[in-house]
C-alpha cells in the first residue's frame, strides 16, 4: 500500500527527475521527451525508469547522471536509474509542450500519431521558421541521430526535423 507521504515523495522525485534537461536539446526536459517512464519509492530508495529515444543513444549516460545529481541535490538520496528498452520509445510520448519548445527552438517537431509508417520517412515537414510546407529532405541524419536535415524552399533556411519513430 502506498502511503500519502510515500506518494508525495514519489511526485516530488518525478518532478525533480522530469526537470532534467536533454543534453542534446537543452530546451527539452526528459519529461517533455517522454524519456522519463516511471518513478518508484521503494524501501531501498527511489528508482527511476528511463527509455532512450534510440537504442544506444549516447545522451542516456549523461541523463542518468543528471537524474542522480538532481535527486541528491533535492535531498532525496541517490536513486537507482534503470534503462527500460521495452516498449521502445516513440515520439508519441512527447508532450505537446515539448513539441512547441522544439518548434520555438528551430527544430521541426515530429508529426503526432505518425506511427510505424514514419520509419519509412515523411512526405511533408513544416518549416519551423516560416511555417511553409514546401520543404525537402537533405539528409537522413542531422546534428544527432534522432534528427534529419531538411531545407525550406520558401525561406531557403536549413533546419533539423525530429524524426518520428
Amino acid at each position: 500500500m502506498v502511503t500519502p507521504d510515500r506518494e508525495q515523495l514519489r511526485e516530488t522525485a518525478r518532478r525533480v527527475a522530469g526537470a532534467v534537461a536533454d543534453p542534446e536539446i537543452p530546451v527539452l526536459t526528459i519529461a517533455d521527451l517522454g524519456v522519463l517512464r516511471d518513478v518508484r519509492v521503494l524501501e531501498s530508495g527511489i528508482e527511476v525508469d528511463i527509455t532512450p529515444t534510440y537504442c544506444g543513444c549516447p545522451a542516456m549516460t549523461m541523463i542518468a547522471l543528471e537524474i542522480e545529481l538532481a535527486l541528491e541535490k533535492a535531498g532525496l538520496g541517490r536513486p537507482k536509474v534503470v534503462t527500460v528498452l521495452s516498449p521502445a520509445w516513440t515520439t508519441d510520448w512527447m508532450s505537446d509542450e515539448g513539441r512547441a519548445k522544439l518548434k520555438d527552438y528551430g527544430i521541426a517537431p515530429p508529426q503526432k500519431g505518425a506511427g510505424r509508417r514514419a520509419l519509412f520517412g515523411v512526405d511533408t515537414v513544416a518549416c519551423p521558421q516560416c511555417g511553409s510546407t514546401d520543404t525537402a529532405a537533405i539528409a537522413d541524419f542531422g546534428s544527432t541521430a534522432c534528427k534529419a536535415l531538411w531545407r525550406c524552399n520558401t525561406c531557403r533556411e536549413p533546419f533539423d526535423y525530429f524524426k518520428c519513430h
